[in-house]
């Protein structure tokens, strides 16, 4: 399969995969430019509560930062039918290597020849999940964090991305209302969350030794730092669940053991997933 840019893009659909708490705000930052923008979910149910809460959300969004709250925008678990004709795909799902290799696979296969087929992941690279992509040069990763709070995107080649895709990228994020920044080089982690993984390690170790709980780690952070936000709150906002795939790539990575594991799969089995869920290491979220 021979790829080229995609044409006409403004008037052409987006499609997200995967609704969940990441997936529906990507859509949201997406859907400023008045295009079609589609939900794709196996759970139906979690695409149809992602639109409703674009469409809740999206003209104080609109208001905030420029764009339109009109454009049309739709939930499916048709995968063929949210994706065709789309020059942009962004995946949005759970940090799972195998499940992203499938997706990407199938990506290839149903988009359109010429789409661009970008992952959110924040601890695969791209390069681990094309072997069955047959155009890989359409494959990049797309990091995004938390929009609309925090509208910073990571750009980032498989090494054997088309360099025009990142150029296309870097020139329409900022339409969106976004940041994009450039990751010159191949990176586990990528910029942010490099230096972040360091932080959330450390903070989660000092509260499994016991030495502080997760109020004290937060309320030195915001003091020293004079931060708006600090790693237990961060880690409630991301999901614990999340953070301990991420952390348990890393640690498999660098060959060492996840000594924070045991104190994530705690809070984990009591269902207590973060903001999400209603509670994680705190219990104030409504």
């Amino acid at each position: 399969m021979s790829f080229t840019l995609p044409a006409d893009i403004a008037g052409r659909p987006i499609t997200v995969i995967g609704g969940g708490t990441l997936g529906r705000r990507i859509a949201l930052m997406l859907s400023l430019r008045g295009a079609e923008v589609r939900v794709f979910d196996t759970n139906l149910a979690v695409a149809q509560a992602a639109v409703d809460y674009i469409g809740t959300e999206r003209p104080g969004v609109a208001d905030e930062f420029g764009g339109t709250a009109e454009g049309r925008i739709t939930a499916g678990d048709d995968l063929a039918a949210a994706l065709r004709d789309a020059w942009l795909v962004v995946e949005a799902v759970p940090e799972k290597l195998e499940l992203k290799k499938e997706i990407f696979a199938d990506l290839d296969r149903l988009a359109a020849p010429d789409a661009v087929l970008a992952s959110n992941s924040s601890s695969f690279a791209s390069s681990e999940f094309i072997d069955g992509v047959d155009a890989p040069e359409r494959v990049l990763n797309l990091h995004f964090y938390m929009p609309p709070a925090v509208r910073s995107v990571e750009l980032m080649s498989s090494g054997r991305t088309d360099p025009a895709i990142i150029e296309l990228l870097m020139a329409e994020l900022p339409k969106y209302a976004l940041a994009p920044h450039l990751v010159r080089k191949q990176s586990t982690g990528f910029i942010f969350n490099r230096v972040w993984a360091a932080i959330k390690r450390e903070s989660l170790l000092v509260v499994a030794e016991g030495v502080a709980e997760p109020e004290d780690v937060d309320a030195l952070f915001l003091d020293v730092f004079k931060a708006d936000t600090a790693p237990f709150r961060f880690m409630d906002q991301v999901g614990l669940d999340v953070v301990l795939d991420i952390e348990n790539h890393y640690c498999e990575l660098a060959g060492m053991e996840n000594k924070s594991a045991p104190l994530l799969r705690d809070y984990i089995g009591k269902g207590w997933l973060g903001v999400k869920s209603g509670r994680g290491f705190y219990n104030d979220y409504s």
